[in-house]
């Protein structure tokens, strides 16, 4: 089912987590202490949407990590009832699609609660103080690239690592309902 993410007011704090990431290690947000701006990204293995993201995202990381810009995904999917998003098939679609950032499992689906996710891929932006700065799409035009106009997110991106205030208008992200137990 097609779902737009939540409205959530900028400077809300990064919720806690714990999370297993596909590389061995637990993940928190002291993690990523060392970094100017933190994405997080709530996505899936499966969901077209989130598919279609993980190019742009992959890029976005390569472009923006020397600017103290680190990415995070969370895959909050039932992995039982959609397979393709159980924890270890993660890891193999990670590297069949060249992930550069921390991928991350919410087996309880807490996190994602918390973060009050909708969709996949769901976005957020959070800045040194990890207070939420963007919350909403990659661009607007998933299926056709070649047709993007506006590239919200590397817009918002550019914005914060610049010291700019954020955009004031900031569309919904689309995509798949998170698979919720």
């Amino acid at each position: 089912m097609l779902l737009e993410s939540e409205k959530i007011d900028l400077g809300t704090p990064l919720v806690n987590f714990k999370l297993p990431g596909i590389d061995g290690q637990t993940y928190t947000p002291e993690s990523f202490k060392n970094y100017e701006a933190l994405v997080v990204v709530v996505s899936c293995n499966h969901c077209p949407y989130a598919v279609a993201s993980w190019p742009i995202l992959i890029t976005l990381q390569k472009q923006f990590q020397d600017k103290g810009v680190r990415f995070v995904a969370i895959n909050p999917n039932d992995g039982v009832r959609y397979p393709d998003d159980a924890f270890e098939k993660m890891a193999p679609y990670a590297e069949t699609i060249g992930l550069n950032f921390p991928y991350l499992r919410d087996e309880t689906q807490q996190v994602a609660r918390d973060l009050r996710a909708q969709c996949t891929p769901d976005i957020y932006v959070y800045n040194n103080r990890r207070k939420l700065y963007y919350h909403g799409r990659i661009n607007d035009n998933w299926q056709h690239p070649e047709k993007v106009t506006q590239e919200n997110l590397k817009d918002a991106i550019s914005r914060l690592v610049n010291n700019e205030p954020a955009p004031e208008r900031q569309y919904p992200s689309m995509g798949c309902s998170i698979k919720w137990k």
